[in-house]
């Protein structure tokens, strides 16, 4: 089992940053891989990043939406990854959810419990 909690939601105006953490404790996986979606209302989920694990080299993917603006990490020492984004703007407004698992598995195995972020002009 593995229990993920995020931290670091709020609000922020618009052209500003935010960093979102999500701390992991339980058994997990140098293999596993982190994924960050989120759901605005009336929406479906969307992967927006993943961090992938170390036998595929800790490489990062990035939805369109969101590339070049947002970036993830990864402290495996702190157990701990993070949704660093920068240059929000009012469609970026959503709950954020961060999860964990194999690749194979498409790294939503385990999941926080979300985190909003609101992005207003």
């Amino acid at each position: 089992q593995l229990y993920l909690v995020q931290s670091g939601g709020g609000s922020v105006q618009t052209g500003g940053s935010l960093t979102l953490s999500c701390a992991y404790s339980g058994r997990t996986y140098s293999a596993f891989c982190m994924a960050w979606s989120r759901q605005s209302p009336g929406t479906e989920r969307e992967v927006v990043a993943v961090i992938y694990g170390e036998e595929d080299g800790g490489e990062s993917w990035f939805s369109a939406s969101v590339k070049g603006r947002f970036a993830v990490s990864r402290d495996n020492s702190k157990k701990t990854g993070f949704l660093q984004m920068s240059n929000l703007t009012a469609d970026d407004s959503a709950m954020y959810y961060c999860s964990m698992g194999f690749r194979n598995a498409d790294c939503k195995t385990y999941w926080g419990q979300g985190t909003q972020v609101t992005v207003s002009s």
